[in-house]
C-alpha cells in the first residue's frame, strides 16, 4: 500500500475539525477513508474522549479503534518494504510511525486507570514500541536535534550521547526482553546523512511523527512512579526526559498532526511542572515557550477547547485566577459554536479548583457537581470535594448540605469499577470517613455515629487539596483567608504566626475542634504551605518542620511535609538571591558574590535531603503515585538549578 499526500491531508482535515472540537465532522472525515491514516485518527480522537473525559466506559472503544490501526499500519508498512522510497526517507517509515503510535496510545489506555497494575501494563505494552521509536528516531535525526527550531529556544538536552542513548538494546537487555521476541516489523536504521528537513508534508510527518513518538516515550516513562521505574528499570531500559522535552518542543514547531499533540502533551506537561513540582528552576522559559505554543494553536483552531483549557491555566500560573476562571466560565457558556463535553468536563475539572483555591467555595461546589453529569469517573470524589466546600462554608444550611452529599458517597464508593477496585483518590476517602466516624463515636457514642458530620472541623476539600497542590499560586489576600479560618480552630496553634495575635480567645470548657495527632498535623501542613504562599518563611518552616514531628495514622502527611519543606528551601533562596520581598531568615546573600552560591549549595543539599525523606516513606502512602511524581519533577528542576549555576553536590 503506498502512502498517497491526499490521504494524509484528507486525514489531517479530520484532525482539524477534532482540535476545532467539532467531533462530529471529524469522525465524518475520518469514517471516509479506511487507510491507516484515517483509522489510527478513529483511534486517537476515540481515546482523547477517554483520556480527557476520565470517562472508564470509553476506553474498551478506545482500545478496540486502536487495535485496528495498529493492524491497518502493520500491514502496510509490510506491504510497503518493496516500495521505492518516498522522498528523502525509507520506503514505508511512514506507515512504521503510524504503527508505533498506535503501540504507545494504547500502553497509555491501560495507564488511565492510575493503577500501578495498569502503569506495569502500560510498560509491557510500551516495550512493543521504544524500540521502533529509536531506531526511528536515529534514522530521521542521525545528527541529533539542534539544526531544528523550537516554539521558543529550548533549553539543553541532556549530556547524555546521542547515538549511545539511540541504540537499539539487544533482545537481551529489552524491557520484556527475556520474555519476548523482537517485534518482525521493526525499522532497518539505513545511513541517511546529514539533517532530513521536511520536504513535504509526508516528510513532515517523518519529522514531526519521530520527534513526537520519541519524545511522548521519554517523557512518559520518566514521570512514572519510582517503584514501577524500579521494576522496569532491573531490565535495563532507560529514559532522557530532558532529550524527550527537545525532541517533543521539535515535533511542537511544524504543522503536521503530530506538531499540534507534541503542543497539547508539552502544554500538559509545563502546566504539571508549573502547578506541582513546587519550584522551577527557569519559570521563565517554560512560560514564554508554554506561550509560543498556545498562540500558534489558538490562531489555527480558534474554537478548541483543549486551547482554552490552556489559555486559562496560563492565566492561573502567571497569578491572574479572576482571568482563568472568566476564561473557563465563557467557554461553558452558551454561546461557544461547537461543543466537545470530554474537553468540557476539563474545563469544569480546572474551574473547580480554581474556585476552591479562591474560597468560592458555593461555585466550587456546585461546580464540582456538575461533573457528576458529564462523565462517569470517581462520583464518590466529586461528591466528596462539594461537601467538603460546603463544610468550609461553615452555615448550617451548607452543613446540611453537606451532610445529605456525604450520606450518598458510601454507596458510590461501592459502585462496580473497572477492575475492580478503588481508585487512589477513593481509598484516600474511604479512610477519611472512616475517621471521621471513629471520632464522632469518641465525641457523642456508637448512636450518634451517622451524625459524624458533627465532627469534622477542617474541610476535607481543603485536605484534599493539598494533594492537588492548590493552595501555592493564590494570591497574599486568598493565602490571610485560610490561615485565619485554620488559626482559629482549637487547640490554638502554640507556634508563631504573623496572623496570631488578632485572633479572638476561644470560648471557655469548649471541647477541642482538633483533637487528634493527624488533624493537629494535617492543620500545621496547611498552614506551613499557606505560610510561605503568603510570603512568610520563617513561620512556614516552623510549621512544616511541626508536622513532622508527630507519630500519625495518615503517613502521606509526614511525606507531604518533607516535600513542601524541600520546595520552601529552594524558594527562600530564590527569594534571597532575588532580593525579593519575602520574609528571609538571616542575611540576604549578595547574589552577585561567593555568597550567593553557597547560599544555592546549601538550600539545593538541604532540599535533596529533604526530598529523600519525603520519597523513603511514600510507598503505601494515600495518593503516593501523585507525590513521587512531584519528587521527581522537583528532583529535575533543581537539576537544573545545579546547572544553570555550575554546581555539583
Amino acid at each position: 500500500m503506498a502512502a498517497t499526500v491526499p490521504e494524509l491531508e484528507s486525514a489531517t482535515q479530520g484532525f482539524s475539525h477534532f482540535f476545532n472540537d467539532d467531533l462530529e465532522q471529524a469522525r465524518n472525515v475520518l469514517n471516509e477513508g479506511t487507510t491507516p491514516f484515517h483509522l489510527l485518527g478513529l483511534g486517537v480522537v476515540t481515546f482523547m474522549q477517554a483520556a480527557l473525559g476520565m470517562e472508564d466506559n470509553v476506553l474498551p472503544q478506545a482500545t478496540e479503534a486502536l487495535a485496528k490501526a495498529e493492524a491497518s499500519a502493520k500491514a502496510a508498512h509490510k506491504a510497503a518494504k518493496s516500495l521505492t522510497p518516498y522522498g528523502q526517507f525509507p520506503a514505508g517509515i511512514e506507515w512504521e510511525i503510524l504503527h508505533a503510535d498506535a503501540v504507545l496510545l494504547h500502553g497509555l489506555t491501560l495507564a488511565l486507570s492510575e493503577s500501578y497494575m495498569g502503569y506495569l501494563q502500560c510498560m509491557y505494552s510500551l516495550n512493543n514500541s521504544h524500540g521502533k521509536f529509536n531506531k526511528i528516531f536515529k534514522t530521521v535525526f542521525p545528527n541529533g536535534l539542534d539544526a531544528y527550531p523550537t516554539p521558543a529556544t529550548s533549553r539543553n538536552a541532556s549530556s547524555t550521547n546521542l547515538r549511545s542513548s539511540l541504540a537499539a538494546p539487544s533482545t537481551g537487555r529489552s524491557l520484556f526482553g527475556r520474555w519476548a521476541s523482537p517485534s518482525s516489523t521493526s525499522l532497518a536504521t539505513p545511513e541517511v546523512s546529514g539533517d532530513s528537513q521536511p520536504q513535504g508534508p509526508l516528510d513532515e510527518l517523518v519529522v514531526s511523527g519521530a520527534a513526537f513518538g520519541f519524545g511522548l516515550f521519554n517523557l512518559v516513562f520518566s514521570l512514572l512512579p519510582g517503584s514501577v521505574k524500579r521494576v522496569v528499570g532491573l531490565f535495563g531500559f532507560q529514559s532522557d526526559r530532558q532529550l524527550g522535552l527537545r525532541a517533543l518542543a521539535v515535533a511542537a514547531k511544524g504543522k503536521d498532526v503530530h506538531s499540534n499533540f507534541a503542543a497539547l502533551v508539552l502544554m500538559t506537561y509545563q502546566g504539571v511542572v508549573l502547578l506541582m513540582s513546587g519550584y522551577q528552576a527557569d519559570e521563565s522559559h517554560i512560560l514564554k515557550q508554554y506561550g509560543a505554543m498556545l498562540d500558534s494553536v489558538e490562531s489555527r483552531f480558534p474554537n478548541g477547547s483543549l486551547w482554552l483549557l490552556n489559555r486559562a491555566k496560563l492565566a492561573r500560573y502567571t497569578g491572574n485566577a479572576a482571568k482563568a476562571i472568566s476564561i473557563l466560565q465563557s467557554g461553558l457558556g452558551p454561546e461557544r459554536p461547537v461543543r466537545f463535553i470530554q474537553a468540557d468536563t476539563m474545563l469544569v475539572f480546572e474551574l473547580a479548583w480554581i474556585l476552591l483555591a479562591e474560597r468560592q467555595y458555593e461555585q466550587s461546589a456546585e461546580t464540582f457537581l456538575k461533573l457528576l453529569t458529564l462523565n462517569t469517573w470517581s462520583h464518590a470524589t466529586y461528591t466528596f470535594m462539594a461537601a467538603g466546600c460546603y463544610i468550609a462554608m461553615n452555615t448550617p444550611d451548607a452543613r446540611q448540605k453537606a451532610r445529605a452529599l456525604l450520606d450518598t458517597v458510601p454507596s458510590l464508593l461501592d459502585r462496580r469499577k473497572m477492575g475492580g477496585k478503588d481508585l487512589p483518590a477513593e481509598v484516600y476517602i474511604r479512610k477519611k470517613l472512616a475517621f471521621y466516624k471513629r471520632k464522632q463515636v469518641r465525641w457523642s457514642g456508637e448512636e450518634k455515629e451517622a451524625d459524624y458530620i458533627d465532627c469534622i472541623r477542617m474541610s476535607p476539600a481543603e485536605e484534599m487539596a493539598i494533594f492537588w497542590n492548590t493552595h501555592q499560586r493564590i494570591t497574599k489576600e486568598a493565602a490571610e483567608a485560610h490561615i485565619n479560618d485554620l488559626l482559629v480552630f482549637t487547640p490554638r496553634v502554640s507556634l508563631a504566626s504573623p496572623y496570631s495575635a488578632s485572633l479572638p480567645l476561644p470560648p471557655a470548657g469548649k471541647r477541642d475542634d482538633l483533637d487528634t495527632p493527624d488533624e493537629l498535623s494535617v492543620r500545621d501542613l496547611l498552614l506551613g504551605i499557606l505560610h510561605r504562599s503568603a510570603g512568610h518563611f520563617g513561620p512556614s518552616r516552623t510549621f512544616l518542620a511541626a508536622a513532622t514531628q508527630r507519630e500519625v495514622e495518615g503517613k502521606w502527611v509526614l511525606c507531604h511535609a518533607w516535600f513542601e519543606l524541600a520546595v520552601l528551601d529552594v524558594l527562600e533562596a530564590q527569594a534571597a538571591d532575588s532580593g525579593g520581598e519575602a520574609e528571609i531568615e538571616g542575611p540576604k546573600p549578595n547574589k552577585n558574590g561567593r555568597a550567593a552560591g553557597n547560599a544555592w549549595r546549601g538550600a539545593l543539599k538541604s532540599a535533596g535531603d529533604h526530598l529523600e525523606k519525603a520519597s523513603s516513606g511514600s510507598a503505601n502512602t494515600d495518593l503516593s503515585s501523585r507525590l513521587d511524581s512531584r519528587i521527581t519533577m522537583l528532583r529535575d528542576e533543581l537539576e537544573n538549578k545545579k546547572r544553570m549555576l555550575g554546581i555539583s553536590l
